[in-house]
């Protein structure tokens, strides 16, 4: 069968160009694993969407404020991480119902999303008993 043979000979020539195709994709997938999202940058990613509206810095924390042109989003980072302490984030939208979140954390608290098209909000934070409070804004 000499096309038996034809076909043999171009699978074997084709399967080192593979693996060596493979072994560069894995190798490249692995770079890009250990280099990250933002590797050498100093500022960490924030976990809400939009442009940063308002910071309000406090004793134990900061409050930050973003908008995107629907919603406003809400966190609070505690000034130095580290053991679980109580922490609370509250986002209210005029004429809405506030929303929040609360609990233990050693790091932050929220984020906290509201719709906020058209809207003032107004913003309260707190970590470890002291607290801080934007006022109406994004008006």
């Amino acid at each position: 069968m000499p096309g038996g043979t034809a076909v043999r000979r171009a699978l074997a020539r084709a399967r080192p160009r593979s693996l060596a195709y493979t072994l560069v994709l894995a190798v490249a997938a692995g770079l890009l694993t250990l280099v990250g999202h933002g590797a050498g940058t100093a500022e960490a990613v924030s976990v809400c969407q939009g442009r940063p509206a308002r910071t309000v810095s406090f004793a134990t924390g900061e409050l930050r404020v973003y908008r995107t042109r629907h919603y406003a989003c809400a966190l609070v980072l505690a000034k130095r991480p580290g053991a679980p302490r109580p922490m609370k984030v509250t986002l209210q939208p005029r004429g809405g119902r506030a929303a929040a979140v609360s609990g233990n954390s050693g790091r932050q608290a929220g984020p906290v999303t509201v719709h906020a098209l058209n809207r003032c909000v107004r913003a309260t934070a707190t970590v470890s008993g002291r607290s801080a409070a934007t006022g109406w804004i994004l008006c």
